[in-house]
């Protein structure tokens, strides 16, 4: 596909994938606050034999070189069956969108997800959206260009906003961010009555992750999360696999007194999973991931301890114990014993932690966050969708509440 200016490439060899890759680190290089991403963290999204999505779905890549052989752009569109069988209408997804600010470009790659994912059925395409969990690289940020971004979190120009509502897509949905600075940022007031009626209840404790259990734990998560997830529609059930998979690839990472959970009677009720952000020390490593900036990156994590900031990635608490101030408890034994314990002998190097991916469609959540947490807003990013069938009504992402509040309450929207 081409026009005057532009042609479309499709990525077939490992020269293409190479200059897919190299595009961003040539447009952000005077970007001070973007951090290359690892480049194998890219190229497993595009590998079958690394991502289930392509048991029932495909993927395809393109760059738009301009008439003097640069490279101006290039995106991705797939789609899985799946997913897209419980949208109103079957619903593909663009992503890893990265462009020059230039219209044309931009029209001529989402010409070519859209016309693509028409040919396979689908009626509408969300974007930029990831090929997997929602969690990484999914949204445009359009406030927060003054932060770095975390961990497998989209970076990029003010200008993509325009590039996409100009070609049509529409707000499909916000993710907001919210950072607590440790030892900075008091907890709210309101919940210390909550936290320490449910922390003096005969029955109810809290603890960090059993590192040398990290199986038990696995299933705790999982057993957790399928009960507080089990009703909202297109979420699929965390499987033996998937979690103990999520929990060898963490398991590098992990610093102990990162995970908690809470029990009732010795039965696990509710949990919440942090960890480092990679983005404090991979950026110098400009995508490369080999055995030095392996050495590097564990000496910085396990030795010198030198990331200063985390984020939540993963939390729930089980339905039948919603309500209880659970959720409370847990926020205040992270304060207590490791935010602001001064007889702590173990360094605590982190500065800041951050809520990510909360979507507006979860305004409880939403609320839980400022109200009970202390933290503030500080990001945004947006997930736009294009009808294909430009007549068609859009409707935006309905609101959690309005599906089930209670367990909208309860979990955030890393779900798979």
């Amino acid at each position: 596909m081409n026009n005057s200016n532009y042609t479309l490439k499709e990525v077939r060899t490992v020269s293409d994938e190479k200059e897919f890759l190299e595009l961003p680190k040539r447009l952000y290089r005077n970007e001070p606050n973007w951090v290359c991403p690892l480049d194998d963290d890219i190229r497993n999204v595009f590998d079958p034999a690394k991502n289930k999505k392509f048991q029932n779905g495909e993927a395809v890549r393109w760059l738009a070189i301009a008439a003097d052989g640069h490279t101006a752009g290039r995106i991705a569109a797939f789609y899985n069956t799946e997913s897209a069988a419980i949208e109103e209408q079957p619903t593909g997804g663009c992503g890893f969108f990265e462009a020059e600010n230039n219209q044309e470009v931009a029209n001529l790659l989402f010409d070519a997800a859209r016309d693509w994912l028409a040919s396979k059925g689908m009626e509408a395409m969300d974007g930029p959206v990831n090929f997997g969990s929602r969690d990484s690289w999914w949204g445009v940020l359009v406030e927060g260009f003054e932060y770095t971004p975390l961990y497998a979190n989209p970076y990029n120009f003010p200008y993509y906003k325009e590039l996409f509502e100009n070609y049509g897509f529409q707000n499909y949905f916000n993710q907001f961010s919210y950072v607590w600075n440790i030892g900075r940022d008091a907890m709210n007031e309101r919940v210390y009555g909550r936290a320490e009626r449910i922390m003096n209840t005969p029955g109810y404790t809290f603890s960090t992750i059993d590192m040398n259990d990290l199986e038990g734990a696995a299933e705790n998560v999982r057993q957790i999360y399928n009960k507080a997830w089990a009703l909202f529609p297109g979420v699929k059930p965390m499987s033996e696999a998937d979690v103990q998979h999520m929990m060898h690839t963490l398991k590098p990472i992990i610093d102990p007194d990162l995970i908690y959970f809470a029990h009732f009677n010795g039965q696990p009720v509710g949990f919440f999973v942090m960890v480092p952000d990679l983005n404090r020390i991979i950026g110098p490593f400009n995508g490369r991931f080999g055995l030095w900036q392996k050495l590097q990156l564990m000496w910085k994590l396990k030795v010198n301890r030198s990331c200063d900031r985390i984020f939540g990635i993963i939390f729930g608490i089980a339905p039948e114990y919603h309500g209880k101030g659970i959720e409370s408890g847990i926020f205040l034994y992270i304060y207590k014993n490791f935010f602001a314990n001064p007889q702590r002998k173990r360094k605590f190097p982190y500065k800041s932690f951050e809520f990510a991916w909360i979507g507006d469609f979860n305004p409880v959540m939403n609320r839980m966050i400022v109200n009970y947490v202390g933290a503030s807003k500080h990001k945004m990013h947006t997930t736009y969708r294009y009808l294909f069938d430009r007549t068609k009504e859009f409707k935006r992402c309905p609101r959690l509440d309005m599906i089930r509040p209670e367990t909208a309450a309860q979990t955030t929207a890393n779900q798979q």
